[in-house]
């Protein structure tokens, strides 16, 4: 893997251009190109609306993300807490990052009195795009490695630069993880013009992620995400059995409120 793409220098001081954040600015983009789109096309909202949106998204994803990894080992991090700024640039936590950022989009929607529901059926499918380009930045970068394996599938890291031990036969779960991304995706995709109820494609995003990620971690290797309970439970799967207890309870609500709405229609 490549977790320096390339390095150019400007007068005299090298830069290194490095993969994950590449594919993360790529998937951001392509992420923003949709989700503008459709948001403007099927829901008149304006682009500077988006683009307030896409700020606070922003920033809200960066400290929820960067506030979830610290706390999966506070002892180093905040003691002494000059360590926050060791690898500032890289060590994020996705579910850090959608806990602070949704709760922002549900904030700045009411705010602004626009249609938050069907919006955050469109925020589904580029937060999918974002993620999934995410992910291939953390193959190159060799971070989110899995366990040591002898199956026939596996992945071995030989760059000095990448986080995952070198030499080795691991399970790839960051190919685990994109393809239940990708298969997110085509979900999405099919069930857009088919969904019930509004709000109903962002909740079959968070249970499918969230299911996926929970079998995931179990052949995750990277010990320094933390366990709620020693070596059975991670803070992922910990955060994963609480979305999905939501969804559950969300979709049920929503799902009676459009049955009783086209019912009184009808």
């Amino acid at each position: 893997m490549r977790p320096v793409l390339f390095d150019f220098e400007l007068f005299g001081i090298a830069f290194p251009i490095y993969g994950y954040g590449v594919m993360i600015m790529i998937g951001a983009v392509f992420a923003y190109l949709y989700i503008s789109h459709h948001a403007k096309k099927e829901l008149g909202i304006l682009v500077e609306n988006i683009q307030a949106f896409a700020r606070i998204v922003i920033i809200t994803a960066f400290v929820g993300g960067k506030l979830l990894y610290y706390l999966e080992d506070p002892s180093y991090y905040f003691f002494p807490p000059e360590n926050m700024l060791k690898n500032f640039r890289t060590g994020f936590v996705f579910y850090g990052s959608l806990l602070f950022a949704v709760p922002s989009v549900i904030w700045y929607f009411r705010k602004k009195s626009l249609p938050l529901l069907p919006f955050l059926d469109i925020l589904a499918v580029g937060t999918v795009i974002l993620h999934a380009s995410g992910r291939t930045g953390c193959l190159l970068a060799g971070c989110c490695y899995g366990l040591p394996t002898d199956g026939g599938i596996y992945i071995e890291f030989t760059n000095e630069l990448a986080k995952a031990p070198l030499d080795q036969h691991l399970h790839p779960t960051q190919l685990y993880s994109i393809a239940l991304l990708l298969s997110i995706l085509i979900i999405l995709l099919m069930f857009k013009r088919h969904k019930r109820f509004s709000g109903q494609l962002f909740l079959i995003y968070i249970a499918l992620y969230a299911f996926g990620r929970g079998v995931i971690e179990i052949f995750r290797g990277d010990e320094t995400r933390g366990y709620i309970i020693e070596n059975y439970l991670t803070h992922s799967q910990f955060i994963s059995l609480f979305l999905v207890g939501m969804v559950i309870w969300y979709y049920i609500r929503l799902n009676r409120q459009s049955r009783k709405t086209s019912h009184q229609e009808n």
